[in-house]
């Protein structure tokens, strides 16, 4: 699966995942005001609102970025319905030719975990057939409860043709209080990484493995450390835009070639149109505006890795 992604991070030369974490707040009175009219105002009508939002902005950016990284957690406050709009986003996204990253960020052990495996990148076999639940790309995987956790997934990928994201350092303030924690003289995160790169031998895709690692462009001295001891890893970095990350910090996320990493970014593209930076689309025109935030997210990438060079 990692190869897919490449491909189409080459043909849209933008190393570049769009976060589809919608809230209401992101979303213009239009669309809600339509969908509450039509569904409710209640967590039917607000699914719909999230629909309607992630498909204007899907078909805004389909054709110039490679991936899509919906947040399960922002449907899952609606319940079923979030579901089900979780479900239709993961399909459109696809039918659109993106590459879908769940950010589910599951760990678990034994059946558990291979069962959230089979839920989110597999299929369940009933009767004679297989139906796929999610059917994602790829997931994120928190690797605390250690390979127990990871090598169900692992399974799943290399009989699914899927891929993941192992959480290695994570962007927000606090991922320091364990992930920075000495072991035997080591950061934590080094050494998860390590781990990280031993299960991506098991999944190698080409050059690169179908395990990747989650690597926060907030801390660029540290994605720097891990990918030189990560070499066959995708690296996914959050907290670009939003968060603070910029394209000069994410060179060393990168290999020389260019390839390597992949970057999300999420309000800072699919709330765009309530930007000072994008005043033009302040009417809530969120499609043109998630558009014009990801060429200039792009744009701000290519000059540093030039720079670099």
């Amino acid at each position: 699966m990692v190869s897919k992604l490449i491909d189409k991070i080459q043909k849209t030369n933008a190393p570049i995942v769009v976060g589809l974490d919608p809230k209401l707040d992101f979303i213009p009175d239009r669309i809600k005001d339509k969908c509450f009219e039509e569904k409710g105002k209640n967590l039917e009508g607000a699914a719909e609102a999230f629909w309607q939002y992630n498909k204007e902005i899907v078909d805004n950016i389909y054709d110039i970025v490679p991936a899509v990284k919906p947040q399960i957690a922002m449907y899952e406050e609606l319940g079923i319905p979030g579901l089900i709009t979780y479900k239709k986003t993961v399909d459109y996204c696809k039918e659109k030719g993106l590459v879908v990253i769940a950010d589910v960020k599951r760990g678990d052990i034994g059946s558990t975990s291979l069962s959230y495996a089979q839920a989110h990148l597999g299929g369940v076999k009933i009767g004679d057939s297989t139906f796929s639940g999610f059917d994602a790309d790829f997931a994120t995987v928190n690797p605390y409860l250690g390979t127990d956790g990871v090598k169900p997934f692992i399974d799943v990928c290399n009989t699914a043709d899927k891929g993941i994201f192992v959480l290695v350092k994570t962007s927000n303030p606090s991922s320091g209080e364990f992930q920075d924690r000495l072991i035997d003289g080591r950061p934590l995160y080094e050494i998860v990484g390590e781990q990280v790169e031993k299960w991506g031998l098991e999944s190698m895709d080409g050059a690169y493995s179908n395990v990747g690692a989650v690597v926060g462009a907030t801390y660029p001295e540290m994605g720097k450390i891990l990918r030189e001891i990560m070499p066959h890893a995708y690296i996914l970095v959050p907290g670009y835009g939003a968060q603070g990350g910029k394209g000069k910090d994410l060179v060393h996320f990168f290999n020389k070639d260019g390839l390597g990493a992949i970057v999300n970014s999420s309000r800072g593209i699919i709330a765009a149109w309530k930007s000072d930076s994008y005043k033009e689309f302040s009417d809530g025109r969120v499609g043109e505006a998630a558009r014009a935030a990801a060429l200039d997210m792009k744009k701000d990438i290519e000059e540093a890795l030039q720079r670099r060079v």
